[in-house]
C-alpha cells in the first residue's frame, strides 16, 4: 500500500523519455531530491527510493492515442494522489505538438484532473532556456539563430507525426477536446500580486478546462511558479507543459539551479542509437567523427528478424572491439525510414539495444528521438533513472537503476530531436573539460 509522502512536493510524468529526462534534471539542478521511475514503480520500488522532494514516470502517452492514454494515465493519476504531492505535472514537449488523435494533451488534462481536484489546471507556455517563448497565448521556438512562431518552424510545422499548424495555443488544444482555456498574459504580471490573484480569480470565475500562462523570459518564471504552487497548497492541482513548470516553481521557492557540472570521458566503447529523423540529429551525426558509423535499414529493421539480428552482432562485434558505435536509422541528409510507422520503428530499435547491451555491456549510451528513447529504455530491464550532469540545456546524463547488475549505473543520454548542440554526441564521448583553475597569488 502506498502511503502519502509528506516531503514530496511534485509528482510528474514525461509524455515521452527525453522530455522526463529534462525536468529530472531541472528538479535535480534545483537541489530537490527526484527519481525518475521508468514506469508504474511498485511499492518495494518506492521504498527503496526512499523520501523524495521529486518523483516523475517516464511514460510514453505523447505517441498514443486517447485510448490508449487512458490505459496509462489512470493508474499514473490514482498513485499521485495517493502520494499526496500538491502539484501533479504533465509534461508536454516545450513546443507542445499534439493532435486529437495521438499525444492529445486535451484527452491528458481530462483523465488526470479528477485525481487532482483542483479547479485550476495552469498551463505554462515557453521554455526561455530552450528558446521557446509563449506570448499572448502564441507560442514561438528557436531553429538556429531564429525564432519562429511555431506553425512556421522550419521543423515542428512538418513534424511527421504531430505537425503544428496552430501558434494559438488555445486553438490548438481546442481541436483536442479543451473548448475553453483562458489566457493569463504576461503584462498582467507586472501588477502586485494581489491584483493578479484577483484577475486569475475573474478567469476562475469563467470556469474555463485551463489557464495558459504566458512566458516570455525567465522573469516571468516566479510569478507563474507563485501562482501555481499558491493554488496548490489549497488543493492538490494538474500543472500542464513542459520542464519549465518545475522551473517556475523553483524560481519561486528560489532555489539556486546549478549550471555547471563535469563529464569525465568514457571510460570505455559508447553506443549512440539515432532513431531520430530531425535536421539537428543529422548534424549531430555528420560531426561525430570519433565514431564507427552504421546504417540501419529502417524497412528491414521493422519487418526482418534475421537482419534485425544480423546488425545487432555487427554492432555487439564493433563494441566488443573497442569501438565507438553510432547505428542511425536514416543517413545525413535522407530519410529512408519516413515511410515507415514511426512507432514500429522504435520498438524495433528498442528491441536492437536490448540484443545488443546483452552481448556487449557498456558503461555510456546514447539515443536520440523521443519515441525512440522510450521504447528502448523501455526493452530495458532497468527501474528508475537518476541524474548526473548536464550535456546541454534540454539534454542530461542519467544513471540507469536496474536489478541486473550489467546495467546498474550505465550512464544514459536521452535526447530529443531538436536538443543539443552539433557537437553533443562527441562531448557524450569525450566528456566535458575541467573549468581552469583560478591562479594562486
Amino acid at each position: 500500500m502506498v502511503l502519502h509522502d509528506s516531503r514530496l512536493k511534485v509528482a510528474y510524468y514525461g509524455d515521452d523519455f527525453t522530455g522526463a529526462t529534462d525536468t529530472l534534471a531541472t528538479a535535480a539542478r534545483a537541489g530537490l531530491r527526484t527519481l525518475l521511475f521508468l514506469g508504474l514503480p511498485t511499492d518495494a520500488q518506492l521504498q527503496r527510493a526512499g523520501p523524495l522532494d521529486c518523483l516523475g514516470i517516464a511514460g510514453a502517452a505523447r505517441a498514443m492515442s486517447p485510448g490508449e492514454m487512458r490505459a496509462e494515465l489512470e493508474p499514473v493519476g490514482r498513485l499521485f494522489a495517493a502520494l499526496g504531492a500538491p502539484v501533479m505535472h504533465y509534461k508536454t514537449c516545450s513546443t507542445f505538438d499534439s493532435a486529437p488523435h495521438v499525444g492529445s494533451i486535451g484527452a491528458a488534462i481530462r483523465i488526470l484532473q479528477p485525481h487532482a481536484g483542483n479547479t485550476l489546471v495552469p498551463i505554462v507556455g515557453g521554455q526561455p532556456n530552450l528558446g521557446r517563448y509563449c506570448v499572448f497565448g502564441n507560442l514561438f521556438a528557436r531553429a538556429g539563430e531564429s525564432i519562429y512562431r511555431i506553425d512556421r518552424h522550419p521543423t515542428m510545422s512538418r513534424h511527421p507525426v504531430t505537425p503544428m499548424h496552430e501558434a494559438d495555443l488555445r486553438k490548438h488544444l481546442a481541436a483536442q477536446g479543451l473548448a475553453q482555456v483562458a489566457g493569463l498574459d504576461y503584462p498582467g504580471y507586472e501588477q502586485d500580486a494581489e491584483a493578479l490573484n484577483r484577475q486569475l480569480d475573474t478567469l476562475m470565475a469563467q470556469k474555463p478546462d485551463a489557464v495558459l500562462l504566458d512566458v516570455a523570459h525567465t522573469g516571468h518564471l516566479a510569478t507563474v511558479g507563485r501562482l501555481i504552487w499558491q493554488r496548490a497548497q489549497h488543493q492538490r492541482l494538474l500543472a500542464v507543459g513542459p520542464s519549465s513548470v518545475v522551473q517556475a516553481l523553483a524560481a519561486h521557492w528560489q532555489a539556486a539551479i546549478q549550471t555547471t557540472s563535469r563529464i569525465d570521458a568514457a571510460t570505455g566503447p559508447v553506443l549512440v542509437l539515432a532513431g531520430s529523423l530531425s535536421p539537428m540529429t543529422a548534424l549531430q551525426v555528420r560531426a561525430a567523427s570519433s565514431y564507427r558509423q552504421v546504417a540501419l535499414d529502417a524497412t528491414r529493421l521493422t519487418g526482418d528478424a534475421a537482419y534485425a539480428q544480423q546488425m545487432a552482432a555487427q554492432i555487439s562485434e564493433l563494441l566488443a572491439q573497442g569501438r565507438h558505435v553510432l547505428a542511425c536509422t536514416s543517413a545525413p541528409g535522407s530519410a529512408p525510414g519516413a515511410a515507415v510507422d514511426s512507432r514500429a520503428l522504435a520498438q524495433a530499435s528498442g528491441e536492437l539495444l536490448a540484443r545488443v547491451l546483452k552481448a556487449a555491456p557498456l558503461r555510456r549510451l546514447g539515443i536520440a528521438g523521443g519515441d525512440t528513447s522510450s521504447h528502448a529504455v523501455q526493452a530495458l530491464n532497468a527501474w528508475g533513472l537518476s541524474y548526473a550532469a548536464q550535456l546541454a540545456p534540454g539534454v542530461a546524463l542519467c544513471r540507469l537503476h536496474s536489478d541486473e547488475a550489467a546495467l546498474d549505473g550505465m550512464e544514459v543520454m536521452l535526447k530529443g530531436g531538436q536538443m543539443g548542440g552539433e557537437n553533443l554526441f562527441e562531448t557524450l564521448l569525450h566528456g566535458t573539460a575541467p573549468p581552469l583553475a583560478e591562479p594562486q597569488e
